[in-house]
This record gives C-alpha cells, sequence and structure tokens, in this order.
C-alpha cells in the first residue's frame, strides 16, 4: 500500500538537494560580504592617500604664494650672497686703484721736488706739493735754535745759506721748504730782551717765537716745544731742528730727506751724547 501528501515528499533525494542549497546559500552570503568589505576598505586607503596629496599640494602652493618656498629660498639667499661678494670685490678694486693712482701722483711729484732742490729750478704748479685737510702741504720745516745773545751768528745764517724776503716766501710756495729762527720769552716777559727781537722780526720777519722761557737748562723742553709748535702749525713731512752755529746746504739736505719721504716716521740725526764729528 502506498500514499502521497501534498508539499511532503519522503524522497531522500530532495533532502539532499535542499541541504545543499542552503549550504550555497550560506557560502554566497559570506563571499559576498567579504567581497563587499574588501572594496569598501580600498577606496578609504585611495581616498586617504588622495588627501594627503592634495594637503602637501596645497601646503606647497600656500608657501610658494607666501615667498616660503625653501629651494627657491635657499636659491635666493644664495644668489644674494653672490651679489654682496661681487659687490664687495668691486669696490675692494675702486679703492685699491685710487690707492694706486694716489701713490703714484705722490711720486711723481717727489721726484719732481728732488729734482727740482738738486737742479735749483723752479716746481711747476702741476707738480707742486699736495695740500691735504685744508692745509698746504710742506716738504720740511727747519727751525734754527737761536738765543738772545746770537744776533751775529742770525745774521750770518742770513748771508749765507737762509734766503731773506721775496726769495724766502719763493722757496716756501715752490719748494715745500720753510725756515725759521726758533727762540722763546726772557724771564721778564716784555722786557728789553724780548723788545730786541721783537723788532729783528718786524725786519726781518723769520722768527718762531715759542711758549717757553729761554734758558740753558731748558734746551731740552725748548726742543719738544718747538716741535709741537711746528707741528700745530705747518703740516710738513719733516721737522728739523739746528742751531745757529751750523751751516746748510739747503738742497743736499733736501734730495736726502726726499729720498725717505715714503718712509713713515723716519729720525734722522745722532741719538748718542759725546762727540759727533770723526774728522775736522
Amino acid at each position: 500500500m502506498s500514499w502521497k501528501s501534498k508539499g511532503f515528499d519522503p524522497n531522500p533525494k530532495s533532502m539532499v538537494t535542499k541541504k545543499l542549497t542552503l549550504l550555497l546559500c550560506i557560502g554566497c552570503f559570506c563571499a559576498g560580504m567579504l567581497f563587499s568589505d574588501r572594496m569598501w576598505t580600498v577606496p578609504e586607503a585611495e581616498d586617504k592617500t588622495i588627501s594627503r596629496a592634495m594637503g602637501v599640494k596645497d601646503e606647497r602652493l600656500k608657501l610658494i604664494s607666501e615667498g616660503c618656498d625653501p629651494i627657491r629660498k635657499d636659491v635666493k639667499h644664495e644668489s644674494k650672497d653672490i651679489l654682496s661678494e661681487v659687490s664687495r670685490t668691486h669696490n675692494a678694486i675702486q679703492t685699491l686703484d685710487k690707492t694706486i693712482s694716489n701713490l703714484e701722483m705722490e711720486l711723481a711729484a717727489t721726484r719732481a721736488v728732488q729734482e727740482s732742490i738738486i737742479n735749483g729750478s723752479p716746481i711747476s704748479d702741476e707738480l707742486k706739493i699736495p695740500e691735504t685737510n685744508g692745509k698746504r702741504k710742506y716738504l720740511m720745516v727747519v727751525g734754527i735754535n737761536t738765543a738772545f745773545s746770537s744776533r751775529k751768528r742770525r745774521d750770518s745764517v742770513r748771508a749765507t745759506w737762509m734766503p731773506q724776503g721775496e726769495e724766502r716766501k719763493k722757496l716756501e710756495e715752490e719748494k715745500g721748504i720753510i725756515m725759521r729762527f726758533v727762540i722763546g720769552h726772557s724771564a721778564t716777559s716784555g722786557g728789553i730782551l724780548d723788545r730786541a727781537i721783537e723788532a729783528e722780526d718786524r725786519k726781518h720777519g723769520d722768527f718762531l717765537r715759542l711758549e717757553h722761557v729761554e734758558g740753558y737748562l731748558e734746551l731740552s723742553a725748548k726742543t719738544k716745544t718747538y716741535f709741537a709748535t711746528a707741528a700745530a702749525l705747518w703740516d710738513a713731512d719733516f721737522y728739523v731742528k739746528v742751531d745757529d752755529d751750523v751751516h746748510v746746504n739747503i738742497a743736499t739736505l733736501g734730495a736726502t730727506l726726499a729720498r725717505h719721504r715714503t718712509k713713515p716716521r723716519v729720525y734722522i740725526g745722532c741719538m748718542k751724547s759725546g762727540p759727533v764729528l770723526a774728522q775736522k
């Protein structure tokens, strides 16, 4: 006897098929979930990468717009350093050229003065000793140390190697050589000795009066005062001190000093005590 009911199949093969279908559905669902997770994860990572790239690009554009690009900034600094170095080098070259030109002019003037002194010819206006700082530049100032009682010695100097009047002025203007008798004051200021020197100075005009009281024991102080006074009155390359019993060959002295003109702080003379002359 057999029986059959609707919706119920006692066949075992149909039971197996239903189980496989259920398992297949579950597997497809899991595979779909897994695939869906991977598809959503990758775009998220890509979005982050893109956003970071856009952020870096925006930051770089901001830096460039503000003039703060590190690469460009370094290039600008390097360019400025090169330009400043070139400018400094150019200025140094110009300064050196000016210095060389000035030295050449001074050398030419020195040679011209030396030749003029030796030959006794006047110096042209173009080769005169240049003036600096508004003061005339002289070759030398010769101070002849004298005393109140040395009138005969002074007259001897005037009659031999010290020009008078216009000749002395011409020597000062053309050859830059100044000569003066150097004397101070007596112990009684305004006395007969001072009046005698004042009268002699009015006649010849060749004295340099010092703020100094004359005395044999004060000769060193007198010499010091003379150098200080002469340096304040005249801008010269050399300041010479001689006594009134010495007769100087001005041409030879000028030629000798001209050879030492380019040397700084030259001292020429006897720096020891005792006899000076080796021969009579």
